[in-house]
């Protein structure tokens, strides 16, 4: 077995697993997804990785399903960063932020079971930490301040 599931995306659209030799649907890549099982998706025509066009059409697929994780509003501030100076930037931020959030939703579970109510200020109060210093990095990366205030530089 190979540290990657190689999955095999054929013209007519259909997905090969080459691990379990067998068709599969995007509920089962989606189920993949879900175990945390690494995979990638590749064009049987010309090997182009397809993989995040898969999990973008999952996203959609389970955006239109039920309740959207996502706004309107907010789609449309992420679309304004495409292209933008700032795209790597924000792309970094916001894969650390949805990191740390899963590195705490992992401890809350872990933790769960003594005192959940306790668990989830705590883990509130440590995401507003973690969300004001990803912020001050991000700031500080895009050149808005070294993270002084202004009378302390107009002291030195």
């Amino acid at each position: 077995m190979t540290a990657e599931r190689i999955i095999k995306k054929y013209p007519n659209r259909r997905l090969y697993d080459t691990e379990l030799s067998r068709y599969i649907t995007l509920a089962d890549v989606r189920a993949l997804v879900m175990q945390g099982t690494a995979f990638r998706v590749l064009d049987t025509a010309n090997d182009a990785d397809l993989t995040r066009s898969i999990l973008l059409q999952i996203m959609l697929e389970e955006e239109t399903g039920g309740e959207p994780l996502f706004s309107a509003n907010m789609l449309a501030q992420i679309i304004r960063f495409y292209g933008g100076t700032m795209q790597g930037m924000f792309a970094h931020y916001l894969e650390q932020s949805l990191d740390a959030f899963a590195r705490q939703q992992q401890h809350l579970a872990d933790d769960l079971g003594t005192k959940p109510l306790e668990l989830i200020g705590r883990m509130t109060e440590r995401n507003l930490e973690l969300w004001a210093n990803a912020q001050k990095e991000f700031l500080r990366a895009a050149g808005f301040g070294h993270g002084e205030s202004e009378p302390e530089r107009k002291g030195e």
